[in-house]
């Protein structure tokens, strides 16, 4: 498989969007990747069931059994390394990476958040919140963010943007529920598709 990028998701939570890029795969959408790694610091993560379903190599790595931050970026180094991984997708993973993890594999991991940067976003905004303060402040459109990520938490360069409506009487569930489906999974996939035909190309030497 030298013709496609080597893809590896880390994740925390239920991995709809590890399912979204999953299903694109096997679309063919994302036509010039595969993902061939999983990486949670969760081991109740449901999207490790995901990846054993499709046969997704997958590792549970926690800060906690790593000895902190440091032994846990150390352990999912030498995993991505040893496997030649060309793109690292964050898809709901809730840790803050170090600069020192960011500037190695520079301009090779995205993340995808749940709104539209530069609003509701930086340290603390994960989960929830984002769309609790999104109502709080009473905007009526919000959306999905896809972006490259530095060492500035939601900071890197932006790739893809999708907005959505907010509708009278949302909870934050409700609205986060429909910013993935109508944004998240939607951007996301198309995203990695576009960075993955990108990584092939420059392999080839057909820029």
């Amino acid at each position: 498989m030298t013709d496609k990028a080597r893809i590896a998701v880390m994740v925390s939570g239920g991995g709809t969007n590890l399912q979204a890029l999953i299903d694109a795969q096997k679309s063919g959408l994302i036509e010039k990747g595969e993902i061939v790694l999983v990486i949670s610091n969760r081991e109740d993560a449901y999207a490790l069931e995901r990846a054993r379903k499709n046969d997704i190599e997958s590792f549970v790595i926690t800060r906690k059994a790593s000895g902190g931050q440091e032994g846990f970026e150390e352990a999912c180094c030498e995993i991505i390394d040893s496997r030649n991984i060309d793109l690292i997708v964050l898809a709901g993973f809730l840790m803050i990476l170090s600069k020192e993890f960011v500037s190695r594999y520079d301009h090779k991991i995205i993340n995808i958040h749940p709104s539209l940067i530069p609003s509701f976003c930086g340290d603390g905004y994960y989960g929830l919140r984002p769309h609790i303060e999104a109502l709080k402040r009473g905007v009526k459109v919000t959306g999905a963010t896809v972006h490259f990520v530095n060492e500035i938490a939601d900071g890197g360069e932006i790739i893809a943007q999708k907005a959505v409506n907010v509708e009278e009487g949302d909870t934050p569930e409700i609205l986060q529920r429909r910013v993935m489906e109508q944004a998240e999974w939607l951007i996301l996939p198309v995203a990695v598709a576009k960075i993955c035909r990108k990584i092939v190309k420059e392999r080839h030497g057909h820029l």
